[in-house]
């Protein structure tokens, strides 16, 4: 085998273990949800018509699931989880660098609805938000 078959097979070999070992860290990392019943409120800063807020009682354990639960969120899933497209049946318009972007109380999420966990209590603000 050349010095160059062994050098590729070695960085390969690195790159499959560093891969591995991102995805465990990730894992234990990743925000733990609460389980059982939880009472949380979703505020909805529309564009378009009255504003709302809601009082969501759920056993979901993270966001989407509440908001789908509810039938307030439509997106498109990736690799990196849901995409917020609409909340609430309002449509970000992606002509206009339209998106929904959320905070919980008041603090912006730097985790998407699929791995934001829900407790008891939380508090969660959608807004539509223009510009990229």
């Amino acid at each position: 085998m050349s010095k160059n078959k062994k050098a590729g097979l070695v960085a390969l070999i690195i790159l499959v273990v560093l891969a591995a070992g991102a995805y465990t860290v990730y894992h234990y990392l990743m925000p733990k949800a609460m389980e059982g019943d939880k009472t949380i409120t979703i505020s909805i800063d529309h564009k378009v018509g009255e504003d709302k807020t809601l009082t969501i009682k759920t056993d979901a354990d993270y966001l989407r699931g509440a908001l789908e639960q509810e039938g307030l969120v439509e997106g498109t899933d990736s690799e990196f989880g849901l995409w917020v497209t609409a909340i609430d049946g309002e449509k970000a318009d992606e002509a206009k660098q339209e998106w929904w972007g959320y905070t919980k109380f008041g603090e912006y999420v730097e985790t998407g609805v699929d791995q934001t966990p829900v407790e008891d209590g939380d508090s969660f603000e959608f807004t539509l938000n223009e510009g990229y």
